[in-house]
């Protein structure tokens, strides 16, 4: 078991970089960040864009299923 003070620091919505990991409920990757969405000025976040693969179509995630936000990694609820 990991301890508290190995796991990441949880990070703000702006700094989110295109190609982080986005994992479900349960920890399975489900795809990669495409775009952030949202008005970094009014901080306002609007949900992401997150592919499936290379070729793939986006899908839109909105704010309210981040769970948290950690280096590299996106989680939903």
């Amino acid at each position: 078991m990991a301890k508290l003070s190995d796991m990441p620091d949880p990070m703000a919505w702006t700094m989110v970089e295109l190609g982080w990991k986005v994992l479900d409920e349960s920890g399975e990757e489900i795809g990669r960040v495409a775009e952030v969405l949202g008005d970094a000025k009014a901080d306002i976040f609007d949900g992401l864009h997150v592919t499936k693969g290379l070729l793939s179509s986006t899908d839109y995630v909105p704010s309210e299923r981040v769970a948290q936000i950690l280096e590299g990694e996106i989680h939903l609820a």
